[in-house]
């Protein structure tokens, strides 16, 4: 129960200080009545009545950190809010990837500044706090700066939120920004949140504006409705690679991987729950490694990807990514998998393999190139050259027939001339990508780029590069997704289209957006039938045409998201088959 529905249940409490849900007030004197209410009642830690409002930026990562985050909390005895105003702690959970991403947090900040000052006011506290890569990243600037924010928590020390908050009670600031060799947060099942408690995974993806206070989704994922078939849960933390442009490594420390155990009785839950579609997560989630089970700590090492290397010692040892993918397969053959973000250097051939024959595993796979120099490559000490990723490339296509890939490209890292331009150019006509995440590069404190590089390429060459970029892959994925076209897809309906709501959305294999009409279809199951399609049907929809999508994350001259949009037809509602379409 959030504090305004308590004080409308209290007897002797006049009418009017009932409130709307509008994030307005009808009156200053009506906040005044509320406050004092809330403030009369010694409402503290632990009483159920101490509402959190939490706000995710960033990654598919933050979205799991922020379901962690609540469950930890819930379970301490506070209740969630999904309005500002009703909050008595507000927590952001950031991201640090690139320097604009943190400047929509400080913009952020000074909007809450003046919500904290009226709080005071009524002496009724708010308390502020900043959770994930950027409290790490950035501790003491956060806790000093206007002195607005009162704990702050990095990504391994969620479990100590209950005592953090409890310290800030008393006007104290508190932080824990240490990093763990071993936390996982395996035994904490996330609170799927979403709004209306329809979706097991949703991700608010609109730019960030200081005055109407919307959220960013800064990796560019195109956005997903409300959906109850979605889940995503984290398998992996952490990140070993260090490539030189990547905070990654600095803000969530080394990798280590969830019990195999841990991940099946999760995935298993969700699947008792409905859901259809589990992405498993990491930073680096094929290079995964249970070492938790003795009899397997002495277990081969498995063979990089031809060609490819890495900075650090192979470790031996441990059930890996394939195994994982194998058992998290067989647990519902309804249930659609996917993950993300992989590592070129961890697609052995057993992978590969497993993705090919299983029929619930989607046939679609990320492969983030970052440049198509080998010079560059070497700059961002990525273990790979051009011809390695390429010959990656055509070895994925063989072995998966179909399949559909997308890759991140950046634009103007330290020293890129015209000419290794010009090669990740011809990397995007050579390859012909699905979907593209582009982004202009930012250099960030703590890096190997930071340390030892220059940030030479001026912000107008950036962006005219990225747009380079961007008018290259709109060109060839058109003609690599036009080849749908006539052809059907079978799609797993996600809710209804935001464009049209006589229309429903949903993605098919590939992770492709496909549109159509919300009319009456047959059922497969009882061929008599006419049904219409619900969120967490399978759908066989026939592709009528091709559209482009292209969203701008935030900040134009930063990143974008480049995809298609498949329009069709309805056909029929039935089952995952084995052969997804025809």
């Amino acid at each position: 129960m959030g504090w305004k529905q308590l004080i409308c249940c209290l007897p002797g409490v006049l009418p009017v200080v009932r409130l709307r849900a509008s994030l307005e007030w009808k009156s200053s004197w009506e906040q005044l009545a509320c406050e004092t209410v809330k403030r009369d009642l010694r409402i503290t830690p632990g009483s159920g009545f101490i509402a959190v409002y939490l706000e995710t930026y960033g990654c598919q990562m933050n979205v799991n950190d922020t379901e962690i985050a609540w469950a930890i909390l819930q379970k301490s005895g506070y209740t969630r809010t999904k309005a500002l105003d009703e909050a008595d702690v507000i927590l952001l959970v950031t991201c640090s990837v690139r320097e604009k991403a943190e400047q929509a947090i400080w913009n952020r900040l000074q909007h809450l500044k003046a919500l904290k000052a009226r709080r005071l006011q009524a002496r009724l506290p708010l308390h502020i706090g900043i959770l994930g890569c950027m409290a790490e990243r950035l501790k003491e600037k956060i806790l000093h700066r206007e002195k607005l924010v009162d704990i702050v928590a990095g990504p391994d020390a969620y479990r100590d939120l209950p005592r953090l908050l409890t310290v800030a009670e008393s006007g104290q600031q508190a932080a824990n920004v240490l990093l763990s060799l071993e936390e996982t947060y395996a035994d904490i099942l996330p609170v799927q949140t979403s709004a209306g408690g329809t979706t097991a995974f949703v991700v608010e993806r609109n730019s960030f504006h200081p005055v109407r206070c919307r959220r960013i989704f800064l990796y560019c994922q195109t956005a997903r409705q409300a959906c109850v078939s979605l889940a995503a849960l984290s398998i992996m933390r952490g990140c070993d690679n260090m490539c030189s442009y990547c905070i990654v490594p600095f803000t969530r420390g080394r990798e280590r991987s969830r019990p195999i155990a841990s991940i099946l009785q999760e995935v298993k839950m969700l699947s008792d729950q409905g859901v259809k579609e589990v992405t498993l997560l990491g930073q680096n989630v094929n290079s995964f490694r249970d070492t938790s089970e003795v009899q397997f700590q002495s277990a081969a090492t498995p063979v990089l990807s031809r060609g490819f290397s890495t900075v650090y010692k192979a470790k031996p040892g441990g059930l890996r990514f394939a195994h994982l993918l194998d058992q998290v397969s067989r647990i519902d053959p309804e249930m659609r998998i996917r993950f993300t973000s992989p590592h070129p250097k961890d697609f052995p051939d057993e992978v590969l393999q497993l993705i090919q024959e299983r029929h619930n595993i989607c046939k679609q796979l990320h492969l983030p190139a970052q440049s198509g120099s080998t010079r560059v490559l070497e700059a961002m000490r990525r273990g790979y050259t051009r011809e390695a990723y390429l010959e990656l490339v055509h070895h994925v296509r063989d072995s998966i027939p179909g399949v559909s890939l997308s890759s991140d490209f950046i634009a103007g890292f330290c020293g890129e001339t015209e000419e290794d331009h010009q090669q990740t150019v011809s990397l995007l006509r050579e390859v012909r990508y699905n979907v593209g995440f582009l982004f202009a590069y930012s250099m960030r404190q703590k890096t190997r780029a930071y340390h030892r590089l220059q940030d030479d390429v001026p912000a107008d060459v950036k962006q005219r590069r990225l747009e380079e970029l961007i008018t290259v892959f709109r060109e060839e994925a058109a003609r690599t997704n036009g080849a749908v076209v006539g052809h059907s897809q079978l799609v797993l309906v996600e809710g209804p289209s935001k464009r049209s709501a006589s229309e429903l959305c949903g993605r098919n294999d590939g992770n492709i957006k496909v549109i159509f009409p919300d009319a009456k279809i047959e059922d497969a199951a009882d061929c008599k039938a006419l049904v219409r399609a619900q969120p967490g049907d399978y759908v066989l929809v026939k592709v009528t045409c091709l559209e482009c999508l292209f969203s701008w994350a935030i900040f134009p001259a930063q990143c974008c998201s480049l995809e298609q949009l498949l329009p069709g037809e309805p056909k029929i509602k039935m089952d995952l088959p084995k052969h997804l379409c025809s």
